[in-house]
């Protein structure tokens, strides 16, 4: 599943300005609550639209039940990438991946997450509240948002993962 992301055109003093729209999808289990809140702020003071499924307080949640809501989001369209937090960013990632053309990556320094989007097309990010603090956390969020998509050597091997889903994965 690929997203066309949207790129608004306009003008400021002479300069001609492309720039990217995207809509998140976050989601936290109690562990990553915290951290998920200090990722809400940051992207509203950077204008990237979002939207939280949730969990809404530290009270102990099971984050199968929020990585699944969305999932759902990107899956149907309304949402361009994801970024979920649980106490790792391990159990997220891997009930992310459950799902069709989602390309889960838990990254903890700016090198993963670079990678984790020139070669794998990374469509959700997964961090760790546990382990991350605030500021490395967003400097993570941050290359991953800003890091396109190499294509290229790299497609023929998400097209290899593609095909994998279609065979493993019941419709």
């Amino acid at each position: 599943m690929t997203h066309n992301l949207v790129y608004e055109d306009f003008w400021v003093c002479g300069i001609h300005i492309k720039e990217m729209k995207m809509n998140i999808a976050l989601a936290s289990d109690h562990a990553g609550y915290e951290l998920k809140r200090g990722i809400i702020a940051y992207l509203k003071e950077k204008g990237i639209a979002h939207w939280d499924f949730g969990c809404d307080s530290e009270e102990s949640v099971d984050y199968a039940d929020y990585a699944e809501k969305a999932m759902n989001g990107i899956l149907s369209g309304e949402h361009d990438r994801a970024i979920l937090v649980c106490g790792s960013g391990l159990g997220m990632a891997i009930v992310a991946n459950k799902f069709r053309g989602i390309r889960a990556t838990p990254c903890t320094d700016g090198y993963l997450s670079e990678m984790s989007r020139r070669h794998n097309d990374s469509n959700c990010l997964t961090l760790g509240g546990r382990i991350l603090p605030l500021d490395e956390a967003l400097h993570i969020v941050d290359i991953w948002l800003e890091t396109g998509y190499e294509g290229g050597r790299h497609q023929r091997r998400i097209d290899k993962i593609s095909r994998i889903e279609e065979k493993n994965f019941k419709a």
